[in-house]
């Protein structure tokens, strides 16, 4: 599995459609399901109600078929012509069969209760296509204003009310498509930097415990054997105390320095990619912690493809790259603060490993703040 730049993105944006289509949903029940109310209790005021009852009635089903369809991004183009018929049809229809629109400053029900087909149109498409779709419905519901009353203040003032409510749905939901826009921008930094911060707490949480661990033993080993050189009960000149004070003198200072590169098989074979970022001035502290132990060839393979694809990616910028080793499970980490120049592809690497490897490759990165790359897989499954 491997994690792109965008994931956090994606995430973020995910998260925000789902509440904006169920939004959509509410007002696909709630508009028409007015308007079929209203038209039941007025009656009276349609030549063929009953037509202006499956009118709506088609509006509500038009919207369980048209609102899941939002879930893959927008309507098709199919599909958002069905919506543009329907939403005429709705309109031309219901005003066919009204006899009167009722009193002065009314609300047009025909142009409410299809209002969410222009929603779905608006968050589904650019400018382009919803404003010619709105002007095509304000001058079919015109039409048939003048028609029905005449050119006359009554209808003028029908026909404000109608754009109104056109100009408002469109104003409104333009709007929210770019405010969630800026809001998923905004969720996707968040999230990475929390991932991030995430990634840095568990190398620096990791290297202390390593440290204390390490200390713990010098405390309990290097301490009596100075001990007893100091008080002369062991010869410093004999090759089994040289050996030992030796031993944990490395221990001492891998344990305060956090390792150092070449530290092991493993950060030897990511050497010729850290020569590369070096040679690009790009400069890699490296860190290890545990004893990874010696990667089979093909993960070390993997392992080197992996970091140097993602440095090659990066402009000259201090570069951590801190290796962890805890039983049977490594993993390494790649922290950089400058954003990449590529997104590189790392699905390539690592295909014909082992399941039992469990190998795993993520990178998470921002456009502007930089990112981590993890790697990691079971040395057990390695063997």
């Amino acid at each position: 599995m491997v994690s792109q730049p965008g994931h956090h993105h994606r995430v973020a944006r995910d998260t925000a459609e789902a509440g904006l289509i169920r939004l959509i949903a509410a007002l696909a029940v709630i508009l028409p399901s007015v308007a079929l109310v209203q038209t039941l209790a007025d009656s009276r005021d349609y030549s063929q109600p009953a037509a202006a009852i499956v009118v709506w009635l088609a509006v509500l089903a038009a919207g369980a078929w048209l609102v899941p369809r939002l879930r893959r991004g927008g309507l098709a183009a199919r599909e958002t012509a069905a919506a543009i018929l329907i939403a005429v049809g709705a309109v031309a229809a219901t005003g066919a069969v009204h006899q009167t629109h009722g009193a002065p400053g009314g609300i047009d029900l025909a142009i409410l209760g299809t209002a969410w087909l222009l929603i779905v149109i608006v968050v589904s498409h650019s400018a382009r296509v919803w404003v010619p779709v709105a002007l095509l419905i304000f001058a079919v519901q015109a039409v048939l204003l003048i028609r029905d009353g005449g050119l006359n203040p009554l209808s003028l003032s029908r026909l404000a009310a109608a754009g109104y409510i056109i100009a408002t749905v469109l104003i409104a939901f333009a709007a929210l498509r770019q405010t969630l826009g800026v809001h998923v921008g905004m969720a996707a930094r968040q999230a990475s930097l929390a991932s991030r911060s995430a990634a840095e707490q568990a190398a620096a949480a990791a290297m202390q415990q390593e440290r204390q661990s390490t200390l713990a033993v010098l405390e309990k080993e290097a301490l009596p054997l100075l001990r007893g050189v100091a008080d002369g009960t062991l010869d410093p000149a004999a090759s089994s105390v040289k050996e030992r004070c030796a031993r944990h003198a490395a221990a001492l200072r891998h344990s305060l320095t956090g390792g150092v590169p070449g530290g092991g098989e493993l950060t030897a074979a990511l050497e010729p990619a850290l020569a590369a970022a070096a040679a690009r001035e790009l400069p890699v502290t490296v860190q290890l912690i545990g004893d990874p132990g010696t990667p089979p060839p093909p993960v070390a393979r993997a392992a080197l493809a992996t970091v140097d694809t993602v440095l090659g990616a990066l402009p000259p910028d201090q570069v951590t790259l801190t290796v962890l080793a805890s039983g049977d499970d490594v993993e390494i980490y790649l922290t950089f603060g400058a954003p990449l120049r590529a997104t590189p592809d790392l699905t390539q690497f690592g295909l014909n490993l082992p399941a039992a490897v469990r190998w795993h490759a993520a990178l998470s990165a921002t456009a502007t703040d930089g990112g981590y790359l993890e790697v990691s897989w079971r040395k057990d499954g390695a063997a």
